[in-house]
This record gives C-alpha cells, structure tokens and sequence, in this order.
C-alpha cells in the first residue's frame, strides 16, 4: 500500500467506523428476518476490523482469502485472536460466500442470529489489538 503513517491511521479509523456502522445495521435486518442480508452484514462488519488491523501492523492483501490467511498466520496462530473468533469468522466468510453466491440456499434465524455477539465480541478485540499496538 505505501501508505504514510497518518494516511495508515486515518484508514485504519476509517474501517473501524464502517465495521461499527454496519454492525449497527444487524438488528434492524433481524427485526425484518433479512437474514441472509445480515449474515452478509455481519461477515463485513467482522471483515473491516479485520483490514483494519491488518493495516495498522503493515500486513496487504486486497482479496478476502487473503484477509482471512493474514489473520489466521498473524495473530490466531501466535494466540493474539481467540481460536474461537477466528472460526466464527471462517464461518461468517462461508455463511456470506454460499448466501451470496449459491442459489436455493437459504440463511435463517437459526443460522445468523447467534452469530451476532461473537461477531461483536470480535471487533472489541480487533479494536483492542490496534489500540494496544499504539
């Protein structure tokens, strides 16, 4: 990216907004059983923070695998992610590709809704991370 370190910052807050603003949109999709839409939702809100972090520690990448491998070498595989937060982000990512791109599959309440506090629980983290790494 070759980003200067205030233009790395700004970013870095920029996607920390977005992922706190699109978490924000999960319970009004939920109050109109858009679960599908939240599903998509939830995986990006989780998604930004991810980018976030990965930008704060210099990490690139510009696909969602790639967001996906940096987590889990960079800070899952050294324990600076909970084991369980990151497979709930694999299975978000899985939830939002098959939602997403698969036809006559379906996500309902059963499937997204739980995934609603861990996925909150995650960007607490991820923010936590970046503020600890200042």
């Amino acid at each position: 990216m070759g980003l200067q370190e205030t233009d790395r910052e700004k970013l870095v807050k920029f996607r920390l907004k977005k992922s706190k603003d699109t978490l924000a949109e999960i319970p009004v999709l939920f109050e109109n059983e858009f679960y599908r839409t939240a599903a998509n939702r939830l995986y990006y809100a989780c998604f930004y923070a991810a980018i976030a972090l990965l930008i704060k520690n210099g990490y690139e990448t510009s696909t969602h695998h790639g967001v996906k491998t940096l987590l889990g070498l960079h800070y899952i595989k050294e324990n600076k992610l909970e084991k369980p937060l990151g497979k709930m982000y694999d299975l978000l990512f899985n939830l939002r590709q098959t939602g997403d791109y698969e036809d006559w599959v379906f996500v309902n309440e059963k499937d997204v809704v739980p995934l609603f506090e861990p996925a909150k629980q995650f960007i607490e983290t991820i923010e936590k991370l970046i503020n600890d790494s200042k």
